[in-house]
Formats: C-alpha cells, structure tokens, sequence
C-alpha cells in the first residue's frame, strides 16, 4: 500500500467538512465495526482528481458488523433515527453481519471480509473517524485503483451483474477520465 496514496486519502477527507461531519454521525451511533463506504469516498476522490465539485451522493452507505442482532428491521431503524434528525441526508444501513445470505457467500468474518465483494475495486474502500478523530480506512484491494481513475471488477463478481452496474451508473459521463474494464480486462466506453 503506497503511503502517499494513504496521506492523500486522509488529507482529502479531513479538508471536507461535511465529509467530517457524516464521520462525526456514523461514529456516534457506536454501530461495532462501523464505517462509512462506496460512494462516499470513490465519488469525492474521483471528483478531486477531475477537479470537480462535490457529485451528489444516491445515499451514504454505512456499514457494521454485529451478530448478535442481524435483523433487516434493526438497521431500517437506524436509518429512520438518522432520517429524523438529518432530514436532508439519505442513509443506508447495512448489517454486514446478514448481507453474506443476499451475496450467496459463507458468513463474513467482518466489514473488511464483506467490502472484499463489492463490485469494483475502487468502490470497495471505507472510512470511519475514530474516538481521536483521526481518519482510518480499509481497502482490501489498496487504494491505487481508485486514485488511479480504474475501474475494475473485484476477483470473483459476478461479470454480467458488474457490466449492468457500469452502463447504469454512467460514470464515465460524469468522469471522464475513468479507465471502465470489463472482466477480460478491455476498456469500456460507457
């Protein structure tokens, strides 16, 4: 893992103030194992490295991971509190402690274990603000595909489901500069 992307990440996220402030809410909640990912942290680095302003977010991904309580209904009541008290913000909470059932994968020992199977490699990265507010991450797969503007499939996605994603999110509309692969690892134009 390169440090310099390490420092760049952190730096990015600390001189976002409403990035912090997301951080502050999630690590409040004091969800075990909690992190903020996908989109939250792709879209702004890929907007940082077009030089763009902030993309609007479909939601703010929030994930955890508690066994004792896998239950849908547990994180619909999370998003329901967060709902009411930032009405302006739309949250999903993922138990990732469950999500191995919808996946059709054995249990996950954790939320590094679960972001190992989302679509793309620069998607599968998360943050979180710990209790000195310092800024952590985990990415399984490091973080030079998404600083490098690649977008690749984990090892093991599904390649159809991985295809589909990529035509509806129509990323290379909104940045330009990606590289789109397909599973045979030739450039996409989106």
């Amino acid at each position: 893992m390169s440090l310099n992307l390490e420092k760049e990440l952190i730096e990015i996220i600390e001189s976002d103030l409403w990035m912090i402030y997301v951080l502050k809410i999630v690590r409040d909640l004091k969800l075990n194992d909690s992190w903020v990912g996908a989109g939250f942290v792709r879209n702004k680095v890929w907007d940082v490295k077009h030089g763009k302003e902030s993309t609007e977010l479909n939601d703010i991904d929030i994930i955890y991971f508690d066994k004792t309580n896998p239950i849908k209904e547990n994180d619909s009541q999370i998003e329901t509190k967060l709902k009411s008290m930032h009405l302006n913000l739309n949250w999903s909470v993922k138990n990732q402690a469950r999500m191995h059932l919808r996946n059709g994968h054995k249990p996950y020992a954790d939320c590094h274990e679960a972001i190992s199977f989302w679509p793309e490699t620069a998607t599968s990265i998360a943050v979180r603000l710990n209790s000195k507010n310092r800024i952590e991450y985990m990415a399984p797969y490091g973080l030079e595909d998404l600083f490098n503007l690649l977008v690749i499939p984990t090892p093991g996605f599904d390649l159809a489901t991985y295809n589909e994603r990529i035509q509806e999110k129509g990323w290379k509309e909104k940045w330009n500069q990606l590289e789109i692969k397909t599973g045979s690892e030739k450039s996409m134009t989106s």
